[in-house]
């Protein structure tokens, strides 16, 4: 397993790596620009096709490891699982959802449109029989069944794809805290003895993004764009699916959305202020600078600062279920409380070092550019 675990990640690495650049050359070729506004921190324009080095990184790694698994025996495609399927199904809904955000990105269509777009590719992963079928917890199992199975399903795809869309806000961002959730997902799948099939998937793409992430991370180079961030949200959300499957370890379920927890907060307390600001349902369409990345920096805090607090956060929650699903709940409840303290007592030196290294970085690059 750890071979192909190996193999999947540097694939997939190595595929996105390479490719980045290329896709940066492609964006200003075909106008996927991102153009400072009110809205927006970067202050110069930036290719937004980066999502496509990621989607080339996981389909390349994942499609070779299929078909070698497949041919080895590791992996049985048309078993009662029915795994070939539900990756045809999978591929499909990618393919929609990506078509559909490379437009968005390039030429911008409005929200309803993807939304649209998202209900039709979790449709068709749903019908090719991902489905959310049991909730396992302490003190029992919620049994799952025909309709509601179905919606639960195609909510929950929905739900994660939107949450990591909607922290795309800063650089780095919503690909460092799918990274962080891609290794929770990992050690979970681990220890929960999931197939081989969701190990390879959830590892391809940790792979891709880390591929990227040297061209995305604060000074970005490129930005990863809708394209990325829905394929992004919307692989973390059907891989999760298909790592707790068939599986009875109690909170399967619940720790991928606590993994996730923090782009679900987010994404579920902008639903509600944009309701209330506008007065409608359509105001969750309309973007605002509510978004916690938003907090931060209107807190003092810097770009960088802000994703690396965000990055700590997400690691300090895929490490609570982890350990909650290892270890139980006081263990668990000891781990975060132990973290609360010793954050408390050391963010404000931490943050005062962080804020007059960019300090000297800034003063450094403008020596630079007078020597020039």
């Amino acid at each position: 397993m750890w071979g192909d675990i190996a193999i999947a990640f540097l694939l997939a690495f190595i595929t996105a790596f390479v490719i980045t650049p290329h896709t940066m050359r492609l964006a200003k070729k075909v106008g996927a620009i991102d153009v400072p506004n009110d809205r927006r921190v970067n202050s110069k324009p930036m290719p937004r096709l980066g999502g496509l080095a990621v989607i080339a990184g996981f389909f390349v790694s994942v499609i070779y490891l299929l078909i070698t698994t497949a041919l080895e025996g590791k992996i049985n495609f048309f078993d009662e699982d029915q795994y070939f399927i539900k990756i045809i199904g999978f591929f499909i809904g990618v393919v929609v959802l990506g078509v559909v955000c490379y437009i968005d990105d390039v030429k911008g269509i409005p929200s309803f449109v993807k939304l649209i777009a998202q209900i039709v590719a979790a449709i068709i992963v749903v019908a090719s029989g991902i489905r959310i079928e049991d909730i396992s917890l302490p003190f029992g199992k919620i049994v799952i069944t025909g309709i509601w199975s179905c919606i639960l399903t195609v909510c929950w795809i929905i739900g994660i794809t939107n949450a990591i869309n909607l922290i795309d806000g800063l650089d780095g961002l919503s690909s460092g805290v799918t990274l962080i959730s891609c290794l929770s997902l990992l050690m979970v799948f681990a220890l929960n003895g999931s197939p081989l099939i969701a190990i390879v998937l959830i590892t391809a793409l940790a792979g891709a993004i880390v591929g990227f992430l040297p061209f995305n991370f604060s000074p970005a180079k490129t930005f990863i764009g809708d394209t990325g961030s829905n394929f992004m949200g919307f692989s973390l959300a059907i891989i999760s699916i298909l790592g707790v499957a068939k599986t009875y370890t109690a909170l399967v379920l619940i720790a991928p959305i606590i993994i996730l927890g923090m782009p679900i907060f987010d994404t579920i307390f902008a639903i509600f202020r944009r309701i209330i600001k506008g007065k409608s349902l359509k105001a969750v369409f309309k973007p605002d600078k509510g978004h916690l990345h938003h907090k931060l920096m209107s807190k003092g805090y810097s770009q960088k600062q802000a994703v690396l607090i965000m990055y700590g956060i997400t690691a300090i929650l895929g490490m609570f279920a982890v350990i909650l699903l290892e270890s139980g709940i006081w263990k668990a409840l000891s781990f975060a409380l132990l973290v609360i303290a010793i954050v408390a007592i050391g963010y404000k030196d931490v943050t005062k070092l962080m804020g007059e290294e960019e300090k000297e970085e800034q003063i450094d690059k403008e020596h630079l550019r007078k020597q020039d």
